[in-house]
């Protein structure tokens, strides 16, 4: 029944009733309240962390590097350790025998390298000096023109004082090499201790973070990604490490057999091109001017002067254009501008090993993005 009320008479009234079929219930009628929206940071807030982040990255490079470099290394051995333990050897003696392998590796090529980057440092800058010279005479009358114009402007000026040039001298530290070389050592040892214990260890660690989480569905949907994720990446990792070997190996043998460089020379520019080709378009441009630098200073005649950095830059080309696309395919691929931008980025920060960490540390991210429901969009954002 409809409510009695009364009116200013004191005689009951009954309220009107819309009977139309447009009528609503006053219940639908009600307005509900709004979720109160979550605030947001504000870009000066952004601002501030992404350079208070950055700072602690540069200022816990000591701590972080070895980190980040033994993470590298143990991706690069995990398939190879998968290889192993498909043979019944087990995870402690694999992982013993795959970094012993690289370590005698890593020694016995140093081994053959050092005669010949040592000579190459003792010939390059007389080598250099002569080209230099040589070049001087070729711009001597733009120099003397230029100071004939100084000399009239001096003139004019009223200043026929003479320059006065000011020599800055920096007195050596003959302790300097003796007080660095037990913090690289023991950086060296940090990072073989690190990969060891990454590749015997990596998982157990993982599957205990993973039993914190409180969901047993949690835990599924968690141990998936993580296994997904560490297998593209030592995928990845592996896989660009192999063609960049190949590349140096195929540089080293064209200049020995094609240019007759000998075989510890070819060995060491075929090294130097495998590591410049872990950063994109900075290692390779480098490569190419350490390719024209070595050409001049090897040749005296332009045109085999210029044939190294031609080799070198044609297989980039055809690997960075053809191998590496057809092998790893588009998922994997980074954006140019974000490559650039993190290289930049990475390596003012951590110098040499900043530039050959920034792209597998971007790979990473990548794949974790890409997992992760409502980050996909920032995934394909990176390429």
């Amino acid at each position: 029944m409809p409510d009695i009320q009364s009116d200013a008479t004191g005689e009951a009234t009954t309220p009107a009733v819309d009977d139309s079929p447009t009528a609503k219930p006053q219940a639908a009628v009600t307005a509900q309240p709004l979720p109160e929206p979550r605030p947001r940071a504000s870009a000066a807030l952004l601002v501030l962390a992404v350079l208070s982040v950055g700072y602690t990255l540069w200022a816990a490079q000591g701590l972080i590097l070895p980190v980040l470099l033994a993470m590298f290394f143990a991706l690069v051995g995990n398939p190879v350790i998968r290889a192993l333990r498909r043979l019944y050897i087990p995870r402690f003696l694999a992982a013993l025998l795959v970094l012993v392998g690289g370590i005698a590796a890593t020694g016995l090529l140093g081994q053959q390298l050092l005669v010949p980057a040592l000579d190459w440092m003792q010939e390059a800058p007389r080598q250099m000096r002569q080209i230099g010279k040589e070049l001087s005479t070729l711009v001597e009358p733009m120099h003397e023109a230029g100071r004939v114009a100084e000399d009239i402007a001096r003139q004019a000026s009223g200043d026929g004082g003479d320059k006065v040039d000011v020599v800055r001298t920096q007195a050596d530290d003959p302790y300097g090499l003796v007080t660095r070389a037990p913090r690289a050592v023991g950086g060296v040892l940090a990072v073989v201790l690190l990969t060891f214990f990454f590749m015997v260890f990596g998982e157990d660690l993982q599957r205990r973070a993973i039993a914190l989480l409180p969901s047993r569905q949690r835990q599924k949907i968690t141990v998936e990604i993580m296994q997904s994720i560490e297998r593209d990446v030592s995928r990845y990792v592996f896989t660009i490490t192999l063609i960049n070997a190949v590349v140096g190996l195929l540089l080293a043998a064209i200049l020995h057999w094609g240019l007759g460089v000998e075989v510890p020379e070819a060995l060491l520019w075929g090294t130097i091109a495998m590591l410049l080709n872990f950063a994109p378009y900075v290692g390779p441009a480098i490569g190419v001017v350490l390719m024209l630098a070595m050409g001049f200073v090897s040749w005296d005649e332009v045109g085999p002067s210029l044939l190294p950095a031609a080799i070198y830059l044609g297989l980039h080309t055809l690997e960075g254009q053809l191998v590496t696309p057809l092998v790893l395919g588009q998922r994997m691929q980074l954006s140019p501008l974000v490559l650039i931008l993190a290289l930049l980025v990475f390596g003012w920060a951590w110098g040499i090993v900043g530039l050959l960490l920034a792209v597998p540390l971007l790979v990473c991210v990548k794949r974790v993005l890409a997992r992760i429901d409502g980050l996909q969009g920032w995934a394909r954002l990176l390429g």
